[in-house]
């Protein structure tokens, strides 16, 4: 069969697709990538084939110019469902949202630009990273089956559903969804109507470890997350065992890119770390470090490093919660500490400590002390180790990608509106 895969151009969550789609391309089947021109090197460099379609997108821009009023809007968006603000706030991030990101990252002419070749290609199923609303649109406008295949967990879809059934709570004329006025829109010009298919997909392909993912009445497949990290070369330092404990240190790749600023000094971190008996290796560009005025004497910093062959030599790991990070820590069962104040890192760090494997330590609580605390918990207390563990087990036991064709290969021939 024909697959078609797309991502926005962001490296970190097209990096979560990658494994899949060789595990097609491996079964035999035709797999093409679509994404906006900027993303054409990462996918290439990936092995596959690429499709750039339209112009890239300016959510970055946008974010720059706006300045901290959005930022603190993103950064306080609660996607955990803890907070229970109701239908205001729910439907002001609704709002927000689809004017500032997901209408800027599925831009008209990347929408086109995909239509388009899907109507050339006649793709059997489309598979869409989960905020790349272009992929559902390409299917319905050409009959294909089409997949959500999510990095985490669904808080976007658990935040929309809440938002659904308190908005039916009120009269038809106070109804105001800016995700369905923008998605009909964009579907009519395809001659394509709207229902909340667009927005889920057919089902969803679940990266999650079973501990994690949240039940939400959708049909899933779940699939073991494999780490791909780009590019990928050993050092020679990381050839032999560490004499002592090693901890990594690392904001992720996608702080590089965007214009959020840093939730931490990174000052404060090693300054928390100087004292500690142990090995640090932080990941880190020539950006960040210079926002460093002083680099202790067991920390070793390097731009990259692979996290899937790094972490397994590492006995603790401390992070900003990004998906990919905090994945392939759990694939190494290595113990985290994540310091996470935005969107899906903040429930996947509190889901982390309350299943024993790490430590949640949002920003307003950083200190040195308590950093220092929290890490030397982490190397001294087996039990965090052993949970670790324990949902390393968990994720090995899901199906591979390999493992996961045969159902999508069943899928698609059930969904697709084409012979």
């Amino acid at each position: 069969m024909r697959v078609l895969m797309t991502s926005l151009a962001v490296e970190a969550h097209f990096n979560g697709t990658v494994p899949l789609a060789w595990a097609l391309r491996a079964a035999g089947h035709e797999v093409r990538f679509a994404s906006h021109p900027a993303l054409t090197e990462c996918i290439t460099r990936a092995g596959l084939t690429t499709v750039p379609v339209g112009t890239d997108h300016v959510h970055h821009e946008l974010v720059r110019d706006l300045g901290e009023e959005l930022t603190n809007f993103y950064r306080d968006i609660d996607f955990t469902g803890e907070l229970g603000d109701g239908y205001t706030a729910h439907k002001g991030a609704n709002t927000l949202l689809t004017a500032t990101f997901y209408a800027q990252a599925n831009n008209d002419s990347m929408v086109d630009g995909l239509v388009e070749y899907a109507r050339f290609w006649q793709p059997d199923l489309v598979i869409w990273e989960p905020f790349t609303f272009a992929g559902g649109v390409a299917a319905r406008a050409t009959g294909a089956a089409h997949a959500r295949l999510l990095w985490g967990p669904d808080l976007f879809l658990r935040s929309r559903q809440e938002f659904r059934r308190e908005m039916e709570q009120l009269p038809a004329e106070q109804h105001d969804d800016a995700l369905e006025e923008w998605l009909t829109w964009t579907l009519d010009r395809f001659g394509c109507s709207f229902d909340e298919e667009a927005v889920v997909g057919q089902w969803n392909i679940e990266q999650m470890p079973a501990s994690v993912r949240l039940s939400l009445g959708r049909p899933s497949v779940p699939m073991r997350y494999v780490p791909y990290n780009g590019r990928s070369v050993i050092p020679d330092w990381l050839r032999e065992p560490p004499r002592r404990p090693r901890i990594c240190l690392t904001l992720g790749i996608t702080a590089r890119d965007m214009a959020y600023p840093n939730l931490v000094s990174l000052d404060e971190l090693f300054d928390a770390v100087a004292e500690l008996d142990t090995e640090i290796v932080a990941t880190l560009d020539s950006g960040q470090l210079a926002e460093v005025t002083r680099v202790p004497d067991n920390i070793r910093v390097t731009d990259f490093v692979p996290l899937h062959a790094l972490l397994p030599t590492c006995s603790a790991v401390v992070h900003h919660g990004g998906a990919g990070t905090w994945s392939t820590a759990a694939v190494c069962g290595v113990p985290q500490l994540v310091v996470a104040g935005m969107w899906d890192n903040v429930y996947r760090a509190q889901r982390l400590a309350d299943l024993g494997a790490g430590l949640f330590l949002p920003p307003r609580d950083l200190t040195a002390t308590g950093l220092r605390d929290g890490l030397e918990q982490l190397l001294t207390k087996p039990s965090f180790a052993e949970d670790a563990q324990r949902m390393q087990a968990e994720i090995r036991s899901e199906p591979s990608p390999a493992g996961v064709v045969p159902a999508l290969e069943e899928l698609t021939g059930r969904h697709r509106a084409r012979p």
